[in-house]
């Protein structure tokens, strides 16, 4: 399998408002960059959103390096907080109901398909790709927003 990188970011005007997300995939020195959004959304759908775009880019089964500054995700994917929220019907161990369902449900199904390798980045700070997802990101919301 091959091993591509996905950079990802999400960002909201207002939560919920108008958001954005980018994403960059890279592959042997090849990227493509990925942008959308949504007039009214949550910061957490555009994080979620920005990597299942990723993963749906993709045209065959990878090994998938991603690297988001997206706690909510990396926390709920490593540590196995969203397989369990599906298991118990989107619920969460408090009993509370796990936000995001129909977004964490087509996230699960690509990490079926593609091996996905969880990486924390601090945002806004010294990682390139992931401050250039986040102009993506940015650029979206401002453009639904009418800035």
């Amino acid at each position: 399998m091959k091993t591509v990188t996905l950079y990802t970011d999400g960002a909201c005007s207002g939560n919920p408002g108008p958001g954005g997300w980018g994403a960059i995939l890279a592959w042997e020195g090849h990227e493509k960059e990925l942008s959308g959004g949504e007039i009214s959304t949550t910061n957490n759908r555009m994080e979620l959103t920005a990597v299942i775009r990723g993963l749906e880019a993709l045209k065959e089964p990878c090994v998938v390096e991603l690297y988001s500054d997206s706690k909510y995700v990396i926390d709920a994917l490593e540590k196995g907080w969203a397989v369990g929220w599906q298991k118990r019907g989107w619920v969460k161990s408090d009993k509370k109901p796990a936000l995001n369902p129909d977004l964490w449900e087509r996230l699960l199904e690509l990490c079926r398909i593609h091996q996905v390798r969880c990486h924390w980045v601090k945002g806004h700070a010294e990682n390139p790709k992931n401050n250039r997802c986040d102009e993506l990101a940015v650029a979206q919301w401002k453009r639904l927003k009418g800035e």
